[in-house]
């Protein structure tokens, strides 16, 4: 499942910053990250990423810890409602799209 499709030859070559949420539209608890994160669980002790705001860079996230299950492809702009894109819902690992993923 992708939101947009991907294009491999547009690489992103700056900084990365991503604020998530734990509920949509940018409610409960929120985190800012500029690197990767295998388990929001671990790292914030959020169970629930449900929104997000993607400022810098282009990500990968994904449904299970990790970076395991479905995966949704985000650019920058604002994401109020993951279960409206066509996600399970919520997502839990994510990792940056830098010049070693290609």
């Amino acid at each position: 499942m992708t939101s947009t499709g991907m294009n491999m030859n547009s690489r992103h070559r700056g900084s990365f910053r991503m604020r998530i949420y734990e509920r949509e539209n940018f409610g409960g608890q929120m985190h800012e990250m500029m690197d990767d994160c295998d388990s929001i669980m671990d790292r914030y002790r959020m169970n629930n990423c449900m929104s997000c705001n993607v400022m810098d860079g282009h990500w990968l996230m994904y449904e299970q810890p990790q970076y395991r299950g479905r995966m949704m492809y985000m650019r920058p702009g604002e994401y109020r409602n993951f279960s409206q894109m066509g996600s399970m819902g919520r997502l839990m690992s994510m990792r940056r799209i830098n010049e070693s993923c290609y």
